[in-house]
């Protein structure tokens, strides 16, 4: 049966790209309250495609964006998979550096001399859900995905998520499965499919500083009221030490270090940090020293500045000192450290450091911790072969230093670890201008998915 099903999604291949790029110029954007109706549009769109793949297909309403739930048949004594995914998209701006709109999709060449399909969510998450969509339907067309399925698609995992947990929580009995699989991560590099077996937590915070109760002419009173601009930046400049490491104490306190066997097998894969600074214009990298650039990456806590707000940043000058001023920090975590514990520790740490002549301020905006899963065990032995098959060669494990926190959610909430099987590339410019999604990414990734789904039957349930 599976020898069918890959036969049909090769001869499908231009009609799946044809899909996907309706799928693509659909402009869900889950942060613009404008695009709401957009979304709705979407969450319909994906819908219908899989009712029309023979799947019991829902659009169930959240106090935010609607979720996607599908299930196919179940049957007694099959496995039961949850596969997760999400519709929405980051915002496309700026626009002036899209070579081709960001939601009219373009097929054109990378600087790899491949194909590559041009479009906000080519590839985070819209072409790698589609991809499972059309092994699924081809499945479906040739008597059925063989194990119980159940799709949970949502349209806010770009805005943190924030009614999936509720959801979830609310909806447990009807998403109990064996094991999860998303396919939001990629291939450590082109030709060399990967498996991530571990993500980094994150921390997300705000921080405010206020001083005077308006802006003030810098000449009257500068040098005698406090300038919180001038106060912002020196505290954010105590967040780190001479060697790099995070500035917090009891930050490290927690933190489980890499194993030789890991830094070793790291060592070995086929990365090249010249190569890899000068595909980003930069002469090197930072970090905490006597560690390698991956292990930075994957394996290291870390707390960088996202943004920075104050004063006048109009054309020309205003001399001003600025009442406000306002950065936001995130952390990346790594397992065992507890990120309600360090949100405590970052805002008690910046308190005492800050002057008393102005006022401080926090806002929370996600608190995630890291997750790793075991690279031991069936479900992970079946997604390495489904990625021989559908790649022609092995799979890395790999670790990978963003965060998906509903894999957390999924572990918490529903007791099941998750496979995290993704098809991308490290240059597809993920929630920058020009996102892409190689062609040839994305016929592997398709196949690999209907490879998954006949592996995963082999589990017990």
């Amino acid at each position: 049966m599976l020898s069918k099903v890959l036969d049909a999604i090769e001869a499908r291949r231009q009609q799946s790209i044809s899909d996907l790029k309706d799928f693509l110029r659909i402009p869900s954007v889950s942060t613009k309250p404008d695009h709401r109706p957009r979304m709705v549009e979407c969450a319909q769109w994906l819908a219908d495609k899989l009712k029309s793949a023979r799947l019991d297909a829902q659009i169930r309403p959240t106090p935010g964006h609607p979720i996607v739930l599908a299930k196919n048949q179940h049957k007694p004594g099959r496995p039961t998979i949850l596969f997760y995914g999400h519709y929405d998209v980051q915002p496309p701006e700026p626009l002036e550096q899209w070579v081709t709109p960001a939601f009219e999709p373009t097929i054109r060449k990378t600087d790899a001399g491949t194909d590559a399909i041009y479009a906000r969510g080519a590839v985070d998450d819209k072409g790698q859900v589609w991809a499972h969509v059309e092994a699924i339907t081809q499945w479906q067309k040739q008597g059925g995905v063989p194990v119980n399925l159940t799709m949970l698609i949502e349209g806010e995992e770009e805005i943190g998520g924030e009614h999936l947990e509720d959801f979830v929580t609310a909806h447990r009995d009807e998403l109990k499965a064996d094991v999860a699989v998303i396919s939001d991560t990629g291939q450590f590099a082109r030709g060399v499919p990967a498996i991530t077996y571990g993500l980094r937590g994150l921390i997300y915070s705000e921080i405010i500083i206020t001083g005077p109760s308006h802006d003030l002419h810098s000449g009257m009173y500068g040098g005698s009221v406090p300038n919180p601009a001038n106060i912002l930046c020196e505290l954010l400049a105590t967040l780190h030490d001479k060697d790099g490491r995070v500035n917090i104490p009891g930050f490290y306190d927690d933190v489980v270090p890499l194993s030789a066997a890991e830094r070793k097998e790291w060592a070995s894969l086929p990365f090249d940090e010249k190569q890899f600074f000068a595909e980003l214009q930069l002469q090197s990298g930072v970090g905490e020293k006597d560690y390698t650039t991956l292990e930075r990456r994957w394996g290291r806590p870390t707390c960088d500045i996202n943004g920075l707000t104050s004063g006048y940043q109009g054309p020309g000058a205003k001399t001003i000192i600025p009442s406000t001023a306002s950065a936001k920090v995130s952390m990346r975590l790594v397992p065992n450290q507890d990120a309600q514990k360090l949100v405590q520790a970052f805002e008690a740490t910046m308190t005492q450091r800050c002057p008393k002549n102005v006022k401080i301020e926090f806002k929370r905006h996600g608190a995630s911790p890291a997750v790793v899963v075991a690279r031991e065990g069936k479900a992970m032995q079946l997604a390495i072969e489904a990625v021989q098959d559908g790649f022609g060669v092995p799979p890395k494990l790999i670790r990978e230093g963003g965060s998906i926190p509903v894999v957390g959610l999924i572990k918490k909430t529903l007791g099941i670890d998750t496979l995290l099987v993704g098809f991308g590339l490290p240059d597809d410019r993920v929630h920058s201008p020009n996102e892409k999604f190689d062609l040839d990414a994305l016929h592997r990734g398709t196949r690999t998915a209907a490879c998954l789904y006949d592996k995963l039957a082999k589990l017990k349930a």
